[in-house]
């Protein structure tokens, strides 16, 4: 996906039998929308002049101020597998545009361009590889999503255990016909739960890709009569869906500049601060990493989720890690993000937080070679290791305490952000749930 030109996707659809375009944006919840136009209006969606009507957006803007434009990214062009090959269906991926031509600052992508550019006025270029997990559940009789796998797999087994190898199999196939780059996929620790691995790529390309792989998963998923799933705790009691997020900066004469061979880890001083960087803004960044209620339900004790602010180059149990490859593939894993975020304002905090490091010379605390996860509280306190947000009300806060992250999300996006997510919480926090009538009905 590189170099179109307007005449290129013109003609791409007049040669190749497509009928309609999808034209695609993510509100700030994470949602992808599009408008589906014909094959007729195809001159006017790449000169920019599809209009949505933003006050149907959740999070855009009120309804006096209405009217917002798409501009496609060319280079975002790419037929749907999964769609009728007879009057074929494609997508464009867009920003969005206020009417006077001037970026619109609700929108999630632009959060993340402008967080880009500031890298790049420093020279740096932003690469990012996810890990997505996912689970696939059967459906009832009605089409409806169960919690039910059929699947007694676990890390790694193969099939005749894992049930979702072949929907895993198609999905990592399609993916590679609209151009992702599949280096490994297989079924992770708990029943139903599989995890496709795509290289990395420009962080900006990377959160579409996230995006594109979502909608094929559960499009794919839905084909073969399953149900996926990105929410991140889905059963009680085993492990839960993160989507672990892998960074790394290269300078102008594409080097890696978190490598460092005269270090005894071979990290960089600046592999250093942008750990300490988002040590320092996790706490912030965590309404927007894991933006659920139900996100805090994976991230607890006991099921290898990351839960206490530490950094290793090798301990899995920690929230940062740095994977053991060096050189050009010398990176920051950060484990707690989750796949139901926004991944256009996730990496945009992530790179925010790291470059505050850089800018400010922070320096991380000691490594963490011990396993966390078996400490007790009075170990974590003696060796210094803070928690995470226990909860999506603590991670709000915290939110709203770390200027940084607010300023690199910016007042609209905040604002709208977290009053939708204040909403989300009282309706958690007032609900009667299920437990409770388990736990309290007859007792009392």
């Amino acid at each position: 996906m590189s170099g179109y030109s307007k005449e290129d996707i013109i003609r791409k659809v007049s040669q190749g039998d497509i009928q309609f375009i999808r034209m695609q944006f993510t509100d700030i919840f994470g949602q992808l929308k599009n408008v589906a136009i014909t094959a007729s209006q195809i001159e006017k969606a790449v000169n920019n002049q599809v209009m949505i009507d933003g006050s149907s957006i959740e999070g855009f803007v009120r309804i006096h101020e209405s009217d917002m434009y798409l501009y496609p990214d060319l280079d975002s062009f790419t037929v749907l597998p999964w769609r009728p090959q007879q009057g074929k269906v494609a997508r464009l991926i867009c920003d969005v545009y206020t009417p006077d031509g001037k970026p619109f600052q609700g929108d999630p992508r632009g959060v993340l361009k402008r967080v880009l550019s500031k890298a790049a006025r420093m020279g740096y270029s932003f690469n990012v590889g996810p890990e997505c997990e996912f689970f696939l559940f059967e459906t009832d009789e009605r089409g409806k999503p169960t919690t039910r796998t059929g699947d007694d797999a676990g890390y790694f087994d193969l099939g005749p255990l894992d049930h979702g190898e072949s929907t895993r199999r198609e999905i990592c196939l399609t993916l590679e016909q609209m151009g992702f780059e599949i280096e490994a996929s297989h079924h992770e620790v708990a029943a139903g739960q599989h995890e496709i691995d795509f290289k990395y790529a420009p962080a900006l390309r990377t959160a579409d890709n996230v995006m594109t792989f979502k909608l094929a998963v559960k499009a794919l998923a839905q084909k073969n009569g399953l149900h996926a799933t990105f929410m991140p705790k889905p059963i009680f009691g085993i492990n839960g869906s993160g989507m672990h997020t892998n960074m790394s900066l290269f300078d102008s004469q594409g080097r890696n500049i978190f490598y460092d061979e005269s270090d005894p880890r071979k990290l960089s001083k600046a592999c250093y601060a942008f750990i300490a960087g988002l040590l320092a803004h996790v706490k912030g960044m965590s309404a927007v990493t894991n933006p659920l209620v139900n996100s805090y339900k994976r991230l607890v004790p006991g099921y290898e989720a990351p839960c206490y602010l530490a950094w290793s180059a090798s301990n899995r149990s920690a929230l940062i890690r740095i994977p053991a490859a060096r050189g050009q593939a010398t990176r920051v894993e950060l484990r707690c993000p989750d796949p139901a975020c926004n991944p256009y304002l996730a990496l945009a905090v992530c790179l925010a937080a790291g470059l505050d490091g850089m800018e400010k010379g922070m320096v991380p605390p000691e490594e963490i070679t011990e396993n966390i996860f078996a400490m007790d509280q009075s170990t974590r306190t003696a060796y210094g290791i803070d928690n995470l947000p226990g909860s999506l009300y603590e991670a709000l806060q915290a939110l709203k305490a770390d200027r940084l992250i607010q300023d690199t999300l910016g007042e609209h996006v905040v604002s709208q952000y977290v009053a939708g997510k204040e909403v989300e919480w009282d309706e958690y926090r007032t609900r009667v749930s299920s437990w409770e009538l388990d736990k309290y009905l007859i007792t009392y």
